[in-house]
């Protein structure tokens, strides 16, 4: 977002760079890359109603709708986490940095581009979690936080995981298919990446590593999709910078879930870390606006996008003090 600011801002002329300014918004690239909070979800209402009221009312989240939606469609709903569109939003958000950054200067992002990439988002996220819950099913079953998965609690068997999957990916497929030849040998190149992915924190303390190069995948494969092949000197430093920004994030997440870790044994950047957190976290997030400062000098980007990285920086630095 940083970049589609910076780019609609270098239109000609002053009253086009403050439309642009009043159209897409300053504050929104720091908001973009803002570190999501994992804390405990709230209670949707979906179609329920105020106790002893006897009205029913209608709630438009996500976990809302999930919960109205016809019993038997619930299980596979959930288990593409659609009650939990954070994770579509990390995996999203990459694909629209460098969809912004390709754009032509004084242009908006291509538009068809953004809802195609964003109709895959949703897709590969349902699968990545249909991939991690098939491999997880039974550590899902002993730790608190995962044990009311679908497949963990038997609603949805191991069968039926493996057609739901296939039908995903399917769909992916076709999302896939409309890009150019290119980008369809790029993104089929990330299947590996979402199938081992969940594996790794039986192997290494360096599991978000891997979700890092896994959900930063759209970093590279924007760029190509609006030019045709990737420029190397600007999608390496952006997808390394979207790498450290997972590792900032997911390693906070993965806090809450230590001591269930321990007891099942497997690895985290969390328990690899540990009393030294604070300062892995601030490592991280000097490499990452140290990417995106590249990313943005390669790219010729103006004045407005190091402002942007600057308030992203404030921002990791908030987190990593207050951590």
């Amino acid at each position: 977002m940083a970049a589609l600011v910076a780019r609609l801002c270098r239109a000609p002329g002053t009253a086009a760079g403050l439309r642009c300014l009043l159209r897409a918004g300053c504050a929104r690239p720091a908001a973009a890359l803002a570190v999501p909070t994992h804390g405990a979800p709230g209670s949707p209402l979906g179609l329920g109603g105020e106790a002893g009221s006897g009205r029913r009312s209608l709630s438009f989240s996500a976990a809302g709708l999930v919960s109205s939606a016809p019993g038997p469609l619930q299980p596979y709903l959930r288990l593409m986490r659609l009650d939990k569109p954070i994770g579509t939003w990390l995996l999203y958000l990459p694909c629209t940095w460098s969809i912004g950054l390709a754009a032509e200067p004084g242009c908006f992002p291509d538009w068809y581009m953004l809802s195609l990439f964003g109709t895959g988002a949703v897709l590969m996220r349902g699968a990545g979690c249909t991939i991690n819950d098939m491999w997880d099913r039974d550590y899902d079953k002993k730790v608190l936080r995962t044990a009311s998965r679908p497949i963990a609690v038997g609603d949805i068997s191991t069968f039926q995981s493996f057609v739901f999957l296939g039908g995903q990916l399917s769909l992916a497929l076709c999302v896939l298919l409309c890009l150019n030849y290119y980008s369809i040998a790029l993104g089929a190149a990330s299947l590996s990446l979402v199938i081992t992915y969940p594996l790794m924190k039986r192997i290494t303390y360096w599991p978000q590593l891997v979700l890092g190069l896994t959900f930063n995948w759209g970093a590279l494969l924007g760029w190509s999709a609006i030019k045709g092949s990737c420029d190397w000197s600007v999608c390496l430093p952006l997808y390394f910078s979207g790498v450290m920004w997972t590792l900032i994030y997911d390693t906070i997440y993965a806090h809450q879930d230590k001591r269930d870790d321990l007891v099942i044994g497997v690895k985290s950047t969390a328990l690899r870390f540990n009393e030294n957190t604070k300062q892995w976290l601030s490592g991280f997030s000097v490499a990452m606006l140290a990417g995106l400062s590249v990313a943005g000098i390669n790219c010729d980007q103006t004045f407005l996008y190091y402002t942007a990285v600057a308030a992203i920086g404030a921002h990791l630095a908030h987190q990593a003090v207050h951590f």
